[in-house]
C-alpha cells in the first residue's frame, strides 16, 4: 500500500482542489483506490464542485468524505476556518456503502462481509448513533468502525457526506476496508485513579454500590487519599471507565470505555453514570484534562509504526483542550512515522474498545494502515 495526504488553506475551492490535487500527485503514482476527502466548514457551500473536481482529477475508485468544523493533514490542524484535506492510498482493497436516515435496510446481507475494517462517516442529526452500532454487532460482529460525527452544522441538512460522485445532507457513509494490515489506537485520553471495584447495585446507569460500598464514598476517599493536583482534576470532572474484557488479569489504558458521571445523590450515595452496565462489572475512576489527554494519547502510539492513518478526534480537542493546533495530528504523524495523515474533528468519534464497536467523546481514534 502507497498512500498520500495534502492540505490547503485557501478559501477558494478551485485553488484549494489545485493544491491538494497537485501534492498527491506529486507523492502518488498509480491508480487511487480509496480518496478521503475532509472539508472544512467554510467550504460547506462549494462541496459538490469540490467532489466533482476530485473525482475528475484523480479518478479514484472509491471515495468518502464528510463537512467538519475542523481537518487535520501531517502534522497541521485547521479549525474553524476554510481548508481541505484529502487522504488517497493505492493498494488497498475498498468498497464504499450507504446506510440512508432512519433505517438500516442496506445493512442486509453484511454478515457476508469478508473485511473486518470499515471507515464510517455519520450526520449526527439523522442516523440513531447507538441503534446503528446495536445493528452493526448484529450483522456483522466482526467489523471494526472506525470514523465519526459530522460537525460542520448545528442542525439538520447543514452537514454534507461525499460517496463516490454523490453528494448527501443525511444518514450515513462509509467504506469496508482489506487487502492491508490495520490497526485501531482510541486515545479516550483519561486516566485511571484509586482501586478498581465490581458493581454490585445498579438500576439501569444508577450505580448504587460498589463493591458493597456507597459509590459517593468510594469516590470521597480516593480524593481523601489524592495530592492537591489530582483533587483537582477530581473536583474538574470525574469519569468513570468500564472494563470491556473481563477475563484480563489486571487492567490498564485502553481497556476501559469512559463515561462521565452524571451526578450523584448525596443521601444514598448513588451515582448516574452515562452508561448501563450489569451487576459484576467492573469499572474504575477516571480524569481528564490536557496534559493527561496529552499522555494518553502519546503512550498508546508509541508502539505502533505505519504507513498512513486516519484520525478522527473530538472537536472538544484541538487548541480548545492543548492551548495549541496540531496536537493530535503531530503525535499521530510523527509517533507512528505515517507518511500520509488525515482526518477531521468530530461531534462524535467511532472506534473499537475490547474489539466492540462504541461511540464516544473527547476521543482521539485513529486507523493505522500497515
Amino acid at each position: 500500500m502507497r498512500a498520500a495526504a495534502a492540505l490547503s488553506e485557501h478559501p477558494l475551492p478551485a485553488h484549494a482542489v489545485g493544491e491538494v490535487v497537485g501534492e498527491v500527485m506529486e507523492r502518488l503514482s498509480g491508480p487511487v483506490d480509496l480518496l478521503c476527502v475532509f472539508v472544512g466548514a467554510g467550504l460547506t457551500g462549494a462541496i459538490e464542485d469540490i467532489s466533482n473536481s476530485l473525482r475528475e482529477l484523480l479518478q479514484p475508485a472509491a471515495m468518502i468524505g464528510s463537512t467538519a468544523c475542523g481537518v487535520l493533514s501531517q502534522v497541521s490542524e485547521v479549525e474553524h476556518r476554510p481548508a481541505l484535506s484529502i487522504w488517497a492510498a493505492t493498494g488497498i482493497s475498498a468498497s464504499t456503502f450507504r446506510i440512508e436516515a432512519g433505517e438500516f435496510e442496506p445493512m442486509r446481507g453484511w454478515d457476508s462481509l469478508t473485511a473486518k475494517t470499515a471507515v464510517l462517516l455519520t450526520d449526527p442529526f439523522t442516523v440513531p448513533q447507538m441503534e446503528l452500532l446495536t445493528r452493526v454487532g448484529e450483522t456483522a460482529p466482526d467489523l471494526l468502525l472506525h470514523g465519526g460525527l459530522a460537525s460542520a452544522a448545528n442542525g439538520p441538512g447543514g452537514n454534507r457526506l461525499l460517496l463516490d460522485g454523490a453528494v448527501h445532507d443525511d444518514g450515513a457513509v462509509g467504506v469496508a476496508l482489506d487487502g492491508v494490515p490495520m490497526t485501531s489506537v482510541v486515545s479516550q485520553g483519561c486516566r485511571p485513579v484509586g482501586d478498581a471495584f465490581t458493581v454490585t447495585g445498579v438500576e439501569r446507569n444508577i450505580v448504587t454500590s460498589l463493591g458493597s460500598q456507597s459509590p459517593l464514598e468510594r469516590l470521597q476517599s480516593i480524593a481523601d487519599d489524592a495530592d492537591d493536583a489530582e483533587r483537582a482534576l477530581l473536583g474538574a470532572g470525574v469519569h468513570i471507565g468500564i472494563v470491556m474484557d473481563e477475563q484480563q488479569d489486571e487492567f490498564v489504558r485502553g481497556d476501559f470505555l469512559i463515561r462521565a458521571v452524571m451526578g450523584a445523590d448525596r443521601e444514598s450515595g448513588a451515582l448516574a453514570i452515562g452508561a448501563e452496565v450489569p451487576i459484576g462489572t467492573t469499572v474504575q475512576f477516571q480524569v481528564r484534562d490536557a496534559a493527561t489527554a496529552s499522555e494518553d494519547l502519546r503512550l498508546m502510539l508509541a508502539e505502533h509504526e505505519a504507513v498512513a492513518a486516519l484520525t478522527f478526534t473530538c472537536n472538544g480537542r484541538g487548541a480548545h483542550l492543548f492551548g495549541e493546533s496540531g496536537h493530535d495530528a503531530e503525535n499521530v504523524h510523527l509517533l507512528t512515522g505515517s507518511g500520509a495523515t488525515a482526518g477531521m474533528f468530530c461531534a462524535g468519534e467511532l472506534g473499537p474498545i475490547g474489539g466492540t464497536n462504541q461511540l464516544h467523546g473527547f476521543t482521539a481514534s485513529t486507523l493505522l494502515f500497515g
